[in-house]
């Protein structure tokens, strides 16, 4: 039974709310396009099929609707589908099963971010039956949290650079006059002290070098400082695991293998992938996107559903499913939602490398 949630503001009245809700439900079920007959025939609406076809086209006239073929039923617009995910889906919650499952897969979880995110990546798409992304944190969101500078050779030091997620950034580097060991010690203490806790993107808007010369050592060092910081910053490409792309073609909206292979050639290239979600990496809680919504006409068919997670101060990855237009939106939310959850709590309490 379908029980629409009625939002403040709608333009729709309960009646329409109602019909719409229902052919959204009954299409994502069924992948049919959904006419009044259906409708009259497994729901209890309380009116005529005559009134509800007459809703229908009231619907269609409106955007909310699409009509396929002209003898067929109706399938939901972008806009069709916005509403039900805005005003009138009903909030679900996973399956104590599905609870059970998360919560087993990260009582066994590595310690190891890079290893994390592919777990978490593989069991999104086990369960959703979706294509699922995650991606991780940005390099320069990081949080500094120590430098070593390392005298190796009258001739040869080393900057290492550590941060919330691990080491970062090494970096050998020569210098053509002397340097006395204590003073590559001393300078490390006073960046550690001065720049701990900051994350390596604040960091970049400092006058580093201003800080390296105050100690009044070779050029080449304040140099190789610099240089080591902005290779631990540097994130030229974002960093995202993906899994279950297989389960696309099971989807009749992707049976059409020139269109597979356009949504596919995307999900190949990362910086696409991520110009899709990169907004929710700015978002408080979970964002949905409809077809045309994703700005690429290769993605109209298509849906995506994120939720960020949380990791160290202010660092921020994303978990995304991608899917047909024609996806259990509610379903999917809380899995998303559950599973960022579970992430968030993970990274917060193991000792993550």
């Amino acid at each position: 039974m379908i029980e629409p949630r009625k939002m403040p503001g709608s333009e729709l009245d309960k009646r329409k709310a109602y019909i719409l809700a229902t052919v959204v439900y009954e299409y994502i079920a069924t992948a049919e396009p959904v006419g009044s007959q259906t409708l009259s025939q497994k729901y209890r609406l309380g009116v005529s099929s005559a009134t509800i076809r007459n809703e229908m086209a009231e619907l269609e006239a409106a955007g909310y609707l699409e009509q396929p073929h002209t003898s067929a039923g109706r399938i939901p617009s972008d806009a069709g589908y916005r509403t039900y995910v805005d005003e009138l889906m009903t909030p679900e919650t996973l399956a104590p099963d599905e609870q059970g499952r998360i919560r087993d897969e990260f009582r066994a979880a590595s310690r190891e971010l890079d290893d994390v995110i592919e777990s978490t990546t593989r069991l999104l798409g086990q369960l959703s039956k979706n294509l699922a992304f995650v991606v991780a944190p940005a390099r320069d969101s990081q949080t500094f949290r120590h430098m070593q500078l390392l005298w190796l050779s009258p001739q040869t030091g080393l900057a290492l650079i550590v941060t919330s997620v691990g080491v970062a950034a090494q970096n050998v580097f020569d210098f053509h006059s002397e340097v006395d060991p204590d003073a590559l010690t001393r300078l490390s203490n006073r960046l550690n002290a001065k720049l701990g806790g900051t994350t390596l993107r604040d960091i970049a808007a400092l006058d580093l070098a201003a800080l390296v010369r105050a100690e009044h050592l070779p050029e080449e060092v304040t140099t190789a400082v610099c240089d080591a910081f902005a290779m631990a910053a540097s994130s030229e490409e974002p960093v995202i695991a993906a899994a279950g792309a297989q389960h696309l073609v099971d989807q009749p909206e992707f049976h059409d293998l020139r269109k597979l292979r356009s949504i596919l050639r995307i999900i190949e290239e990362q910086k696409k992938l991520y110009d899709l979600v990169a907004d929710s990496m700015h978002t408080q809680g979970p964002l949905v996107k409809i077809g045309h919504e994703l700005g690429s006409d290769e993605m109209t068919e298509c849906s995506v559903v994120t939720v960020p997670y949380r990791f160290g101060e202010g660092m921020v990855g994303v978990l995304a499913i991608l899917g047909p237009r024609r996806m259990p939106y509610g379903r999917l939310l809380a899995l998303a939602t559950g599973t960022a959850r579970s992430l968030n709590d993970h990274l917060a309490n193991a000792e993550i490398r």
